[in-house]
């Protein structure tokens, strides 16, 4: 079955009730995949599960499909919630976060601004074709919740409660030395990991250059957070997100 094309739409799915495609999903069906009458495709919207679906006759430039059968249900999030906190970095870069993030299974994506952030602006409608564009890859039934940029002061503030922020924190404590050293440094991030199961995390990603003196003072003695290293290496934001958010899948989520 995964032969058969996967597209997201955002219309309500219901058997034998024909959709009306939009421009660019109709251009992909039509002129991309190059499908016509009677071919069939998957097709999910995040509420209501995934559908077969047959191509129906096109109405001018404009793709319709009649869902012929649902494949899966819904299902109800199992496990604990995860979401991203990161500073965006640049254009190709902060897009590749998106896209990993989606692929690895993240429930909420939130962009913060640090006093290191380079980048003061994001588009949010690239962000959500991105994500759908994982999710279509990624056999997702739903897509993850895209918030605007906003100060990390105000994000960390609409944490829930039970919520643990993971710190991702590379640096030590010595000031004579590059990123500080070994002095101070946080706990290995699979040992830390391993008493955070079955809790709501959000993971904490800073910028290129990472926090400053001040951001990381606060978040060190933030209640409900949780400091964790990476490696003996300083990765760039958008390895860490990678690394970060696959160990919290190996440790804590859907991935045991």
């Amino acid at each position: 079955m995964s032969s058969i094309p996967r597209l997201f739409v955002p219309s309500a799915l219901e058997v034998s009730v024909s959709v009306r495609l939009d421009d660019d999903a109709s251009k992909y069906i039509m002129r991309v995949m190059r499908l016509s009458r009677g071919d069939r495709l998957r097709v999910f919207n995040g509420a209501d599960g995934e559908w077969l679906c047959e191509l129906g006759e096109p109405e001018g430039k404009t793709a319709v499909i009649v869902p012929i059968e649902q494949m899966r249900t819904q299902q109800t999030a199992d496990g604990p919630n995860l979401k991203l906190m990161f500073a965006p970095v640049k254009k190709s870069e902060t897009d590749f976060i998106v896209e990993k993030a989606t692929e690895l299974g993240v429930r909420g994506i939130q962009p913060v601004i640090t006093q290191f952030t380079q980048t003061r602006t994001v588009r949010l409608d690239r962000f959500n074709k991105i994500a759908l564009e994982a999710a279509e890859q990624t056999e997702r039934l739903d897509l993850p919740e895209i918030s605007d940029l906003i100060s990390l002061d105000a994000a960390l503030s609409a944490l829930p409660e039970d919520t643990v922020l993971i710190f991702c924190d590379e640096a030590g404590e010595d000031d004579s030395k590059p990123w500080g050293g070994e002095q101070g440094r946080a706990r290995a991030a699979l040992a830390a990991l391993g008493d955070l199961k079955d809790r709501d995390a959000a993971i904490l990603i800073g910028p290129e250059g990472g926090f400053s003196p001040e951001e990381r003072q606060f978040l060190r003695s933030r209640a409900g957070t949780v400091p964790i290293s990476l490696g003996p290496r300083i990765l760039r934001a958008e390895t860490a997100v990678v690394a970060a958010l696959s160990l919290w899948q190996a440790v804590c989520g859907d991935w045991g």
